[in-house]
């Protein structure tokens, strides 16, 4: 099959979230599949500062109302024979930072133009409009940024069958109305059966609406998805393509999430030794500036500082945890007050709490590896990418049992302990006391080695590699091919 995947980002050339592992993991198990595979990206400054060799152009698109010709470029994604396409427009992409916001912190305010113009490139390479001798079977485009490519693909007379897949439905694409005819977009699609939402413009609507196929990120996540409590006002719209839904759980990319191989490291462990987790478990209070305790439990936290991640939970539960022999490390950034929050919780308790505002992704790798305890308690969570992480490290999930942490980690009730298949502790309610109550129960158990060896060692066992999910992702492609008729 010849796919065509369309991201706004990938690991490793640019990343913001786990949209980036996902874009940088499946095409390459699909190719390893041996199918027909191209990656398309828009080429942002610091993506094409990352590249080792220049990119050759490859070809150059005139799109619809721009003066100047759109280049495309073509590399390979490191590590991998996988071509990249990037979509080359300086005016939308050479500009510093971050791929969605401003050095102020706010939306560029040109995005809806930036990946409108994305979109329309994307269309054509798939269409072999480029002069490239490659046209797709399929096009599997992400998130609102490439929503508008389903919608104009069903423009085309033929066209390839369309994959959208949501990875938070918390953000949409939503702009002014206006922006409808500056982007050419035909008219008869402001209506509420196409890009209207409530007064806006909304991107997301383009795959919703015109996709063959809907995919999402865990089977749960797709469930919670057509309820009014997860669904955004959309939940309507994905009842209604319910049958054309499925929720397929992300991957972990085991080449580079692999504590047997992993070069971050102070030491390289498997589940038939961990001796080298309790090396790295010291390295990493050392890179903290907390005391060597080995028998101390060491919990951590790592991803974006903001409500949905459940950061406010944690920082409620710091009272009571600092009552209990524990020590805490969060790596992170997001927003300003949860950030000062946690500055203030370091300094008042410099020999039990490490805070690192940011992201650096050598440090997540040690942090995996030298925590005890992972606390995930997000108030909701399309997959999760950590938690499958933390199995994999030995490291114990504490996750609110919502989209794909209900589905990746096996609560340890007795039940689940006497058969040996609880791997982590969930809870329910999203509220400090259940997030303190699932620690409890976790610490309990680490007080009993020989139990927590276990509940390791099942962790350390999962499979959650993306060629398992790379193969339920054909059948949804060859779906949606059937859809497409």
């Amino acid at each position: 099959m010849k796919i065509l995947f369309a991201s706004p980002e990938a690991h490793p050339l640019i990343k913001t979230g786990g949209l980036a592992d996902v874009a940088g993991a499946l095409p390459r198990a699909l190719k390893n599949l041996h199918h027909e595979v191209r990656l398309v990206l828009p080429a942002y400054r610091s993506l094409l500062d990352t590249l080792e060799t220049p990119p050759a152009e490859v070809a150059r698109l005139q799109l619809h109302g721009d003066t100047a010709p759109v280049r495309i470029l073509q590399t390979h994604l490191p590590g991998s024979a996988l071509k990249v396409w990037l979509v080359d427009a300086p005016g939308c992409f050479d500009r510093p930072g971050n791929p969605y916001v401003g050095p102020d912190g706010h939306d560029w305010p040109d995005n809806a133009q930036r990946f409108a113009r994305f979109a329309r490139a994307v269309v054509e390479l798939a269409q072999d409009r480029a002069g490239l001798g490659w046209r797709a079977e399929l096009v599997h485009t992400n998130d609102w940024q490439c929503g508008l490519v389903p919608a104009l693909l069903s423009l085309e007379a033929a066209r390839p069958a369309t994959l959208f897949t949501i990875h938070n439905l918390a953000y949409q694409g939503l702009f002014d109305a206006a922006l409808l005819g500056e982007l050419g977009l035909p008219p008869h699609w402001w209506s509420m059966e196409a890009l209207e939402f409530h007064g806006r413009l909304s991107f997301i609507k383009g795959g919703l609406v015109f996709a063959d196929r809907l995919t999402t990120v865990s089977p749960t996540y797709a469930r919670e998805i057509c309820t009014p409590q997860f669904g955004y006002g959309l939940e309507g719209l994905l009842r209604h393509r319910q049958d054309r839904l499925s929720g397929i759980l992300n991957g972990a990319d085991y080449q580079h999430w692999n504590p047997g191989k992993d070069p971050h490291l102070a030491a390289n462990y498997n589940g038939r030794s961990l001796a080298g987790k309790a090396v790295d478990k010291a390295a990493l209070q050392r890179e903290f500036g907390l005391p060597e305790r080995p028998q101390t439990p060491l919990l951590a936290h790592i991803g974006r500082l903001v409500e949905q991640k459940g950061v406010d939970l944690i920082l409620g539960a710091l009272p009571r945890l600092m009552e209990e022999d524990v020590q805490l490390v969060v790596l992170g950034s997001g927003e300003a007050q949860l950030e000062a929050a946690l500055r203030e919780a370091q300094a008042a308790h410099p020999q039990r709490i490490g805070v690192r505002i940011g992201y650096d992704e050598p440090l997540a790798h040690r942090i995996e590896a030298g925590a005890d305890l992972f606390l995930m308690p997000s108030r909701f969570e399309p997959c999760g990418l950590n938690q499958i992480y933390s199995l994999r490290y030995g490291t114990v999930p504490v996750v609110r049992r919502t989209g794909g942490l209900a589905d990746t980690v096996v609560d340890a009730s007795e039940a689940a302990l006497r058969k040996g298949t609880a791997t982590g502790f969930q809870f329910d309610a999203p509220t400090t006391e259940a997030l303190l109550q699932a620690i409890g129960r976790a610490l309990g158990l680490y007080r009993q080695p020989p139990v927590w060896r276990r509940l390791i060692g099942a962790g350390m066992r999962q499979d959650f590699s993306w060629t398992r999910s790379a193969r339920r992702y054909l059948e949804v492609y060859r779906l949606a091919l059937a859809d497409r008729g």
